[in-house]
């Protein structure tokens, strides 16, 4: 189906010069080139008063329209149930995906805004995770404005079912948002923006992430970045235009740090292809272009001080990713192999081609890779697609990592991003997900070329044009379609937490340890209580020490948490000396504890783990399902 072509459409001229300029600068309105002066036309006799136009067509087509655009909603938001609905089933006792610890991470994260906002705390830092040190938010994946969004969900229907609620829209939202964008500035029919949007929610890029990474896969701001950017370089609002632009990044950098700064690369990446390609054109575009990212630059400077600050000054901030780049780097054949979740690919299809499940950011497959090629070539005059061709392939480079490939073999040969690996905020991204403007510039491509062979229909040729064109998307597509992500049961939480009883044994602020002390389960039960007590350890990214801010993952236990999972592990008995009885009050005081739990059922060794605990602290008090120790004798 393809829309009308509205005479206000705000979009480039194709370039009509072989070279990719233009071949006239003077139909540029905004070119300073004069324009030929011309003979004033003859006086016509007055024309009969015309009849009002008809609008009753106009409001069918707006309707129709609107019902197409509906439409379009409802097949993403049924994509996106399709990929999680496993998790659906139960989203309280099970995980959806390969990864759960990021699943707990994120569920935390949602669950301390809520607590956040109902209590009034720093949305940037805490305390309640960590303790007593805390943990830095802005350098982990932050997401300030989700929280804060679904804080009535998460309150009605706890941090799972918001985790699932948002990873679920992320995709749909992500489809919509470039169907709306491509189908109002940059292509005519909705059919051709469709499929471009469907490519950049749904390729294996976004369902991969949608293992663990809510924060990667909530890109339904992007498209409207992007637009803002371009439309800036018009010069035709430049104080309006930069305000939206501001507001636009604004939210997103409190949804998404990272995505953010991927974005602004590959809005980078586009202003210099643009000027290889248009330069004339290119040079007279960036004056309103830098003034309006000025105004930008200075809200966004107002709203961002402090949590910039907090990411790269604050306390527990960190600098750096932990290991090598080349860890999480894909290789030159992760372009053309099938994702873990797509039809054509299986549980093996990805292993030695991606660091690891959430990390497939490429694997297109090789048929949408000789298409995509097929359509740079069809296209080659075009300086949309010459740009979009080379955003693709530069970020594609990038995610190689520092060294070349063969095979799933890494060289000593330098790639490019060995240029740029030690410069500040590259030297804290996961390679791979260079590739993630890789996946957007090839959902453009594929709504340029299919809005191209739209408008072609009308001609013999190009009616079976189209329809071989449509055939060759749909097998270059087809074999990426993503599959339902696993799920899998998790362990239940106490009721003893979920019903609230331990409001009587640990204060607000004050930490309540799991038995054994282990950075999930911590995350698990405080989750389940909105962030209501601190907890020991945890799941983050934090500095190597005070002295050395090398990012890490997590910290080193505490000695009685190394002995409490030993026990569980049945690496060591149950016998314990004053030694490990004054580290144990030691450490609950380190803590800042009132209570030290363990739960009747679910933990290894159960009574192993009892027996110890008594000689620990004393006698343990059984309350509902849990085992008890009041420690507050010894922490306050």
């Amino acid at each position: 189906m393809t829309a009308p072509a509205p005479d206000t459409r705000d979009r480039e001229p194709a370039p009509t010069g072989g070279d990719g300029s233009a071949a006239d600068d003077s139909s540029d309105p905004g070119s300073s080139t004069p324009r030929p002066t011309t003979t004033a036309a003859p006086e016509q006799p007055e024309q009969p008063e015309q009849p009002e136009p008809d609008t009753a067509a106009e409001k069918r087509r707006g309707g129709r329209w609107r019902r197409v655009d509906a439409l379009v909603a409802l097949v993403y938001l049924a994509g996106a149930f399709w990929v999680t609905a496993r998790g659906w089933r139960d989203y309280d006792g099970r995980l959806l995906g390969s990864r759960p610890n990021d699943q707990g991470f994120n569920e935390w994260m949602l669950a301390y805004a809520a607590h956040a906002v109902t209590n009034l705390e720093n949305p940037f830092f805490t305390t309640l995770q960590n303790a007593p040190a805390g943990v830095n938010l802005m350098t982990n994946v932050g997401m300030q404005l989700p929280g804060l969004v679904l804080t009535p969900v998460t309150l009605l229907f706890g941090a799972s079912f918001s985790y699932l609620l948002f990873i679920t829209l992320n995709l749909a939202g992500t489809g919509y948002a470039w169907y709306h964008v491509l189908s109002r500035h940059v292509v005519d029919s909705r059919a051709a923006a469709f499929v471009g949007g469907l490519f950049c929610a749904f390729a294996p890029a976004l369902i991969s992430h949608s293992n663990g990474h809510p924060h990667i896969t909530a890109q339904w701001l992007v498209p409207f970045i992007v637009w803002r950017v371009i439309a800036l370089s018009r010069g035709e609002r430049v104080i309006r235009d930069g305000l939206i632009l501001g507001g636009l990044v604004v939210a997103q950098f409190f949804i998404s740090l990272e995505i953010l700064f991927l974005t602004a690369l590959g809005c980078l990446m586009l202003v210099l292809a643009y000027l290889v390609f248009r330069p004339r054109d290119a040079v007279r575009r960036l004056r309103p272009l830098l003034s309006g990212l000025a105004i930008t630059a200075v809200l966004v400077s107002a709203a961002a001080a402090y949590p910039l600050w907090m990411q790269f000054a604050g306390p527990q901030h960190r600098v750096g990713h932990p290991g090598t780049p080349d860890i999480y780097a894909l290789k030159l054949g992760s372009f053309v192999e099938f994702a873990t979740k797509s039809i054509a690919g299986g549980p093996t299809s990805a292993i030695g081609w991606a660091p690891n499940t959430t990390e497939q950011a490429s694997f297109y497959g090789w048929s949408l890779v000789v298409l995509a090629a097929g359509v740079l070539w069809w296209l080659r005059r075009e300086t949309t697609v010459r740009v979009l061709g080379a955003v693709g392939l530069v970020s594609a480079l990038f995610s190689i990592g520092t060294t070349w490939t063969v095979g799933t073999r890494r060289t000593d040969v330098p790639a490019p991003f060995a240029l740029v690996q030690n410069l500040p905020v590259f030297d804290s991204v996961v390679v791979s997900r260079f590739a993630l403007i890789t996946t957007v510039a090839l959902g453009v491509l594929l709504a340029v070329a299919g809005d191209r062979l739209a408008a072609r229909r009308t001609e013999p040729a190009g009616r079976l044009a189209a329809r071989v064109g449509a055939v060759a998307v749909a097998a270059a597509l087809l074999p990426i379609l993503p599959m339902p992500l696993d799920a899998k049961g998790r362990t239940p939480v106490p009721d003893f937490v979920t019903a609230g009883t331990w409001r009587d044994h640990v204060a607000p602020g004050r930490t309540l340890v799991p038995v054994p002390v282990n950075g999930m389960t911590s995350l698990y039960w405080s989750s389940a209580a909105v962030a209501g007590f601190a907890v020991p350890e945890g799941y983050f990214l934090a500095p190597v020490s005070a002295t050395d801010n090398t990012g890490r993952w997590g910290v080193d236990p505490q000695p009685t948490a190394k002995l409490l999972t030993a026990v569980s592990l049945g690496e060591r008995d149950t016998t314990v000396g004053q030694a490990d009885v004054d580290q144990a009050r030691a450490d609950v005081r380190y803590w800042k504890a009132d209570a030290v739990v363990l739960p009747d059922r679910g933990a290894r060794r159960h009574d192993d783990l009892k027996t110890v605990l008594d000689a620990l602290y004393g006698p343990g008090e059984r309350v509902e399902d849990v085992w008890v120790w009041d420690v507050r004798p010894f922490t306050r």
